[in-house]
């Protein structure tokens, strides 16, 4: 009998950066500028690493319970598993229209660039996409891990390390640039609250990273090589979007930048000065795969784990069912129609960049929810004995600063864009609480549903 391949240091490292790297967050970090680099380092230190290091610790100690719904039942029990699995299930869904509305921006240039800014074509071609997408994970896990997987190769690796590429280029041909250096910029102590909205756009960037700690009891020696890989993951993930975010700011000046057809915008223009517009196309093509690959997963992932909270009795036994591939189907068609709900308010708010950072500072905020409690069950359970555990001296320190920099984040949220257009403030301070009340509130009605059905059954 041969043994199970291992997976070595480079694979995991792969898995890791393949899993968070997104060229989709590029524009509206550039907006920031260079000041950019400071927050990508911060956000790295207080909340990257945290959540790398309190994944695989829960994922090594609960081997057979994967998925936050488990990790935060065994601390709290199972009324703040459901609320776990419900943060990050309808994050999803608030997510999704942000993903989808960028996807339909970029097709736009395969038609025509005007088309970016058309509510109709953008409403009618993410609703087209998703529900495209729902159907092939109705065909169940190995049919989206295959096109997951091709799409994201092609379509992520190639345009970000072509677009460095352009911007190293745009540089040492001594071409103008739409921003510019200094100190004050490049560390921002006078302004660090003035811009410190560009936390939430990283912290986007970078969510997800909990889904590598589920390789830990898989690789070649884990107390050594798993420290390791996160090391090298979050150089390449930094130095990825960092200088992915530069190169757009290089050329197209902060005011101007949209946030939906944005890296589209940047290879126009950069493409269009060193004479090689005919790759346009292209590179929209592969930039839609690579988007597409990168969240097919995402659609069925989250579907799984609220479907762990449905077998916990938590969800009427309408949602228990699979079909014939294994995949939860009614979850599925469900949250296909709350997406599709969200893509089509766009119809109705006056600016698309808005109601895309509402989105996105909403979906960040309710994911940032999750992550402290599960720092929070971290420390709950202590140290494990048998299993892979933080180094020495950091798994405390980690925790605290998780959940420091998921709270910041939060409020940060509260903030609107630069460029946002509302009313007031205030309107905007009231959109987000109602928005996050309106989100979380249906947990607490699953909470009674199972109760109620408990005492039904024991009737």
């Amino acid at each position: 009998m041969t043994a199970t391949k291992k997976i070595s240091l480079f694979s995991l490292t792969l898995l890791i950066v393949a899993a968070i790297d997104s060229i989709r967050t590029l524009p509206t970090t550039a907006i920031f500028g260079t000041s950019l680099i400071f927050y990508y380092l911060l956000a790295a230190v207080i909340f990257l690493i945290p959540v790398a290091f309190i994944s695989a610790e829960f994922s090594s100690r609960f081997p057979n319970e994967g998925g936050v719904f488990h990790w935060i039942r065994h601390a709290f029990g199972e009324k703040f598993g459901l609320l776990g699995i419900w943060l990050q299930w309808i994050n999803t869904m608030v997510w999704y229209p942000t993903m989808l509305l960028f996807i339909s921006g970029t097709a736009a240039y395969l038609l025509h660039p005007s088309l970016a800014e058309d509510k109709i074509f953008l409403v009618l071609t993410s609703l087209s996409i998703f529900w495209a997408l729902t159907l092939l994970n109705l065909r169940g896990i190995k049919a989206s891990a295959r096109v997951g997987s091709f799409c994201a190769a092609a379509g992520t690796i190639i345009p970000m390390c072509f677009l460095i590429a352009l911007g190293a280029w745009w540089i040492f041909s001594e071409r103008e640039l739409a921003l510019s250096f200094s100190w004050e910029k490049l560390i921002p102590t006078s302004h660090l609250f003035e811009n410190s909205n560009a936390l939430v756009t990283i912290m986007a960037s970078f969510l997800g990273m909990e889904l590598a700690g589920v390789h830990v009891n898989d690789i070649e020696n884990p107390l050594k090589n798993f420290p390791k890989a996160v090391y090298y993951s979050v150089l390449i993930l930094l130095g990825t979007l960092m200088f992915g975010s530069l190169s757009v700011a290089f050329v197209v000046p902060q005011k101007d930048i949209h946030f939906i057809d944005g890296i589209m915008q940047t290879f126009t223009t950069f493409l269009n000065a060193f004479n090689l517009s005919f790759l346009v196309p292209f590179l929209a093509f592969l930039i839609i795969l690579g988007t597409i690959g990168g969240s097919v997963n995402w659609i069925l992932s989250p579907a799984k784990g609220l479907m762990q909270a449905a077998e916990q009795g938590f969800l009427p036994p309408f949602f228990l069912t699979k079909n014939k591939n294994g995949a939860p189907h009614r979850i599925l068609i469900a949250q296909a129609i709350l997406v599709s709900a969200f893509c089509m308010i766009l119809q109705f708010v006056p600016s698309v960049n808005t109601y895309y950072w509402f989105l996105m500072a909403l979906s960040t905020g309710l994911y940032m929810l999750m992550y402290i409690l599960l720092f929070l069950a971290a420390i709950k359970l202590k140290k494990p004995k048998d299993s892979f555990c933080i180094p020495r001296g950091f798994r405390y320190l980690s925790c605290f600063l998780g959940i420091f920099s998921c709270i910041i984040t939060i409020l940060i949220g509260f903030q609107p864009a630069p460029d946002a257009v509302i009313s007031s403030k205030l309107n905007y301070v009231l959109m987000i609480a109602i928005g996050f009340s309106l989100m979380i509130l249906p947990a607490s009605f699953l909470w009674r549903y199972q109760k109620r059905a408990k005492l039904v059954s024991e009737q």
